[in-house]
């Protein structure tokens, strides 16, 4: 068996890379081994949508310019039936390919010095080892190693494998609802150009249709609903494309890919130890929009930082990763998981999209609550109170004629 690793990062899409890339910026010294069962650059299935918190988690470990070359949008519209609201977003977001934009963040982690080796992880062990140091940079506190295929060995580990995480599976963590998508490409009408548009449906919410223009004449298109967990047979692929084409119909797409989603819930675990989880590993994926990838960068990097203090003998790095996941997400996650429920109920949907017409402010706070960090604002909900109180109104005055 080879010398440990101080860190091995189990998947190299954006929660693995910016795992590498975080420890680095930190400690540029450590041996990061990145690995992955595909060769890059690789397709994934997914909206392809980067919201600008992503770029700023990015800078701060000193990355820029992975959107190079694409086009920003800044027009949003969401829908249901005969409710919609579009109005430009407040920041602009962009549509990149995974193709593209997860081989510029391993190009990035490689450069700053992360192995990238081609394998699909099976299997995770342990055996002892004594005090650390890597030739370059000594430790005082004595970890045992983790073995990997019966052949990597590693100080961290950090389990970024996705909705299916071998790590994750070690660890004994079951994962909570999920979804499922399916995604395609399709020329951009000239109607729908530099513009993002969500249509709600009215099967298993979350429930919608989307088409993301690219910015290069092509769209990202795709349908999603929460699968069933009372024993009922997941949706087909047939009933997704149709469902597509019925909410976002005219778009003729090629390339389908179809994924499953690991919604987020109530509260976020993770065990104390050096097996770290981040992004769809570790369960994050909006359950209202079914956005990860920022949830995917913030948690890559918080790990990649908890294990470079680990390292340096400041403490337990899944202790020190949970402890700023949940001080970065944890009321976000509860505000997500409330709304996800609220959402479950046509009314609400339909009530949030009115508001969200009338004041601009809470159009916002819905895009930052779907893409970012965002959280249940006092003005949505007074909003959302007002809106059903004037519908109210209405609907006795109608049935009073």
């Amino acid at each position: 068996m080879t010398t440990p690793w101080d860190l091995v990062v189990v998947g190299a899409g954006p929660a693995g890379a910016s795992a590498a890339l975080a420890a680095l910026h930190a400690e540029p010294a450590l041996k990061v081994l990145l690995v992955d069962r595909s060769d890059f650059p690789r397709d994934k299935s997914c909206g392809d949508g980067i919201a600008p918190h992503c770029f700023d988690e990015l800078a701060s470990i000193g990355v820029t310019g992975v959107e190079d070359g694409w086009t920003p949008l800044t027009d949003l519209e969401l829908a249901r039936g005969d409710q919609s609201v579009a109005r430009p977003m407040a920041r602009p977001v962009y549509v990149i390919p995974r193709q593209v934009f997860d081989a510029r963040l391993v190009e990035r982690a490689v450069e700053r010095g992360a192995e990238l080796q081609r394998e699909k992880v099976v299997s995770i062990g342990a055996v002892s080892a004594g005090t650390f140091s890597n030739g370059t940079v000594s430790y005082e506190n004595s970890l045992d190693e983790i073995v990997l295929n019966e052949t990597i060995s590693a100080r961290i580990v950090v389990g970024a494998d996705g909705a299916h995480s071998v790590v994750r599976a070690k660890l004994g963590l079951p994962y909570g609802r999920r979804a499922i998508a399916i995604r395609g490409y399709a020329p951009t009408p000239a109607h729908r150009r530099g513009a993002q548009v969500i249509r709600y449906g009215d099967r298993r919410q979350p429930a919608y249709a989307w088409a993301f223009d690219r910015g290069d004449g092509l769209s990202n298109i795709g349908y999603g609903e929460l699968l069933p967990t009372d024993g009922e047979a997941p949706p087909s692929r047939t009933l997704l494309l149709d469902q597509l084409d019925r909410l976002l119909p005219g778009y003729d797409g090629t390339e389908w890919k179809g994924h499953h989603l690991p919604l987020s819930g109530w509260q976020w675990p993770q065990p104390d130890g050096r097996l770290l989880l981040a992004g769809d590993a570790a369960g994050l994926i909006n359950p209202m929009t079914g956005e990860g990838i920022y949830y995917a960068i913030a948690t890559g990097i918080a790990a990649g930082r908890s294990a470079v203090l680990a390292l340096r003998g400041e403490g337990d790095p899944g202790a020190m990763h949970r402890q700023a996941v949940r001080g970065l997400l944890g009321w976000h996650l509860k505000h997500t998981w409330v709304a996800s429920r609220l959402a479950e109920h046509p009314m609400i949907v339909d009530g949030g999209i009115r508001v969200a017409r009338r004041d601009p402010q809470v159009f916002d706070e819905l895009v930052e609550l779907g893409l970012g960090d965002g959280r249940i604002s006092g003005r949505l909900v007074r909003g959302l109170v007002t809106g059903f109180g004037r519908k109210a109104v209405s609907t006795v005055r109608g049935r009073g004629r």
